[in-house]
């Protein structure tokens, strides 16, 4: 275990286990049909995060067969130094060494995130929830087998089937050497992770992302935003929950008739400030905790603003800093909007849905992180790797 494994290992490590997920999709719909009908809470988003159906398979399999084909993120330079006693300094990319993943409800994170980061050259500790144990257990079987197919120990994958009060344990004090932990779920476990963790965490925060429908907007366009990153996937952290709509936009009144139909259409539960709860389908905002909250959940907040400023003002003081948009053909308004607003990821006149490592040519993501150090917004290959400096000499001293 240490010694890193040459990217020929890795890769073919990454191509049998997309095969193995190909010839053992049957089981693993099973087993995770298994804990779906263990699964007893109401949550909805936990749910659909939950359920593994053929659509997931395949794209455990895409995200394994795509990172079996990008360059190895190990040994890259990035910086070279003659040094006047003629040393040769160098910094390259390195392995963190052991990642631990603490994940809620997805399987697929078993493949994908994992997947990612073994691809970087550490050692993987998954730590899944305990609603989808007996899809994880299957997929980390797999897992070994892979390694094990491909002459490499099962050492580099391991389970920790722990409940709560073993997981804090090892936390706080960990069995074995952890370089870094990502926490993937909502923001109880996170702050869960973060309170008893011993070890750098990358914080992959609350969605909580806001659409603000400019003056100048395309009011067809801002509806279809709308609509899409409200309801496609709610239980997507990319997923909408606020919209803030100018007050100067002309035909206002016909554009919010339109987007309250809408979403009724999909049965989405809207909350309106004091200009917008004048409308029949559109309850009043009972506490201003509401524009913290990210709902997960067909649920949303519109709200009516007075300008850019006003809107960015809003978005900085309340959203969860991963995602934003704006609707308007005024570039130079957007402009300013893209770089006032504090978020991970800003968009102009597209959806916040595409906040996705996949999506934004990662070949997929180990999280999405609301931290600005080491990494901000997806983090693919590239980024789960630290950086080591290498020296060459002949005999210097100093």
């Amino acid at each position: 275990m240490s010694l890193v494994l040459n990217i020929s290992q890795r890769n073919s490590v990454l191509k049998k286990m997309a095969t193995l997920i190909g010839q053992n999709s049957t089981a693993i719909l099973e087993v995770n049909q298994k804990d779906l009908k263990n699964y007893s809470g109401g949550d909805r988003a936990m749910y659909d995060r939950l359920k593994v159906n053929q659509a997931k398979i395949d794209g455990m399999i895409s995200s394994l067969e795509q990172l079996a084909q990008q360059e190895d993120p190990i040994g890259i330079e990035r910086f070279r130094f003659n040094h006047d006693n003629g040393m040769q300094v160098f910094n390259k990319t390195a392995p963190f060494g052991t990642v631990l993943i603490i994940y809620e409800s997805r399987p697929d994170v078993t493949v994908e995130a994992a997947g990612i980061a073994f691809k970087s050259g550490n050692k993987i500790l998954l730590k899944g929830g305990k609603e989808s144990l007996h899809s994880n257990l299957e997929i980390v079987k797999l897992w070994h087998q892979a390694l094990l197919e491909t002459g490499v120990t099962t050492d580099w994958v391991e389970y920790l089937n722990y409940n709560r009060t073993e997981t804090q344990a090892f936390l706080e004090r960990p069995t074995q050497n952890i370089d870094l932990i990502v926490p993937r779920g909502g923001e109880k476990l996170i702050d869960f992770v973060k309170t008893h963790a011993t070890c750098p965490v990358i914080v992959s925060g609350r969605g909580n992302n806001f659409v603000y429908v400019h003056r100048e907007a395309d009011r067809a366009l801002a509806l279809d935003n709308i609509i899409n990153g409200k309801t496609n996937k709610i239980s997507a952290c990319n997923a909408i929950d606020k919209v803030l709509i100018d007050k100067n936009l002309p035909n206002k009144e016909d554009f919010v008739r339109n987007l309250i139909t809408s979403l009724k259409n999909y049965d989405v539960e809207i909350l309106g400030d004091i200009s917008l709860s004048k409308y029949e389908e559109v309850q009043p905002i009972r506490n201003k905790s509401v524009w913290h909250e990210e709902f997960l959940d067909y649920k949303i907040v519109i709200g009516e603003t007075d300008n850019a400023i006003d809107a960015i003002s809003k978005i900085n003081e309340y959203s969860g800093g991963h995602s934003a948009a704006i609707i308007t053909r005024n570039k130079k308004e957007a402009e300013v909007f893209m770089s006032s607003v504090d978020c991970a990821a800003v968009y102009h006149n597209a959806s916040t849905r595409f906040t996705d490592g996949f999506q934004l040519g990662l070949g997929g993501e180990l999280a999405i992180s609301t931290d600005k150090l080491h990494q901000r917004g997806p983090i693919g290959l590239q980024h789960l790797v630290t950086n080591k400096w290498y020296i060459h000499g002949d005999g210097q001293i100093r």
